[in-house]
């Protein structure tokens, strides 16, 4: 069972209106994944886990995972376990004989029901001491001061603020994302958006469902929440609380975000969006992202 963070206490706190929508960061409401994980995180995880030897292979494999397959976009210790254990079947890597992380700490860590950030990890740490752990901690830390002196002026997908401008008194607008608050805050003031969001939800305040079963199950008809993403995280996330969910193609971000101003928001208001039309527009999603990396065909 999930522990409940302690600063999730303001979206448990959460008053609603009418409508809820919860949006994204990276990728859906900025174009910023493609920075952050090619400059920040996969360098990052070359130093600190020492694979030098492979980088090549590791560079690949944690792109696949983090941009271009159904692993997009998820939090950073699954992801970053995921990406040990794809590089380690790699024939590449193994006839270099290179040592590859098994990430067993961390497996435990994930499973454990403590936050999955910074701070999580810290208090979990606290019981639970391990050198692979404070490994994990130093890289994540790396990762988001890279971040931090990296990402700047990255701005959002065209039509995100005509969107929260036409959403804005129709809906309650909410933040929801895995990336930590700080960075949060710090792009969406950045950009003059923070201004229309009603909280700005990061991995301190939970997983994305816990920010939805917080902030608004229960609190609205199923049918009045709606979350937009760029990953199947997301999707399944909307699922598993049964609530609607829009997507953001990558590759696709602008027709994506035009489509959700010219049609997509009104269906939502006016009770036609769930259905064959949510069905349809997820059904193209799901073709975009592949579980297959291409050095497996």
């Amino acid at each position: 069972m999930e522990s409940i963070p302690e600063a999730a206490k303001v979206l448990i706190d959460f008053r609603p209106q009418s409508f809820f929508v919860g949006i994204d960061s990276d990728g859906c409401a900025f174009d910023a994944m493609e920075i952050k994980h090619k400059e920040c995180f996969t360098p990052n995880t070359i130093k600190y886990w020492d694979l030098q030897p492979v980088a090549k292979y590791a560079r690949e494999t944690a792109e696949f995972v983090n941009l271009y397959s159904r692993w997009r976009g998820g939090n950073r210790w699954p992801s970053l376990v995921k990406v040990f254990e794809l590089l380690a079947e790699r024939p590449e890597v193994q006839e270099r004989k290179a040592k590859i992380p098994k990430g067993e700490k961390l497996k435990e860590y994930i499973a454990s029901g403590f936050p999955l950030s910074n701070q999580g990890l810290q208090e979990y740490m606290a019981l639970h001491p391990d050198p692979e752990l404070e490994r994990g901690l130093a890289w994540s830390q790396g990762v988001d001061q890279s971040i931090e002196e990296m990402v700047h002026g990255v701005p959002p997908f065209p039509y995100v603020r005509e969107s929260l401008e036409k959403m804005h008194g129709k809906a309650d607008l909410m933040v929801v994302s895995a990336t930590p608050v700080d960075a949060l805050r710090r792009e969406w003031q950045e950009h003059e958006l923070a201004q229309y969001m009603s909280v700005i939800a990061g991995q301190e305040m939970g997983s994305k469902k816990q920010h939805l079963q917080f902030a608004a199950k229960g609190k609205y008809p199923d049918d009045h929440i709606l979350l937009m993403g760029d990953a199947p995280a997301d999707r399944d996330t909307a699922k598993s609380v049964s609530v609607l969910y829009y997507p953001i193609n990558p590759g696709q971000e602008a027709q994506s975000w035009k489509r959700f101003y010219d049609e997509a928001f009104d269906k939502f208001l006016n009770g036609t969006y769930a259905g064959d039309y949510e069905a349809a527009l997820i059904a193209d999603f799901n073709k975009l992202l592949p579980d297959t990396p291409p050095w497996k065909k």
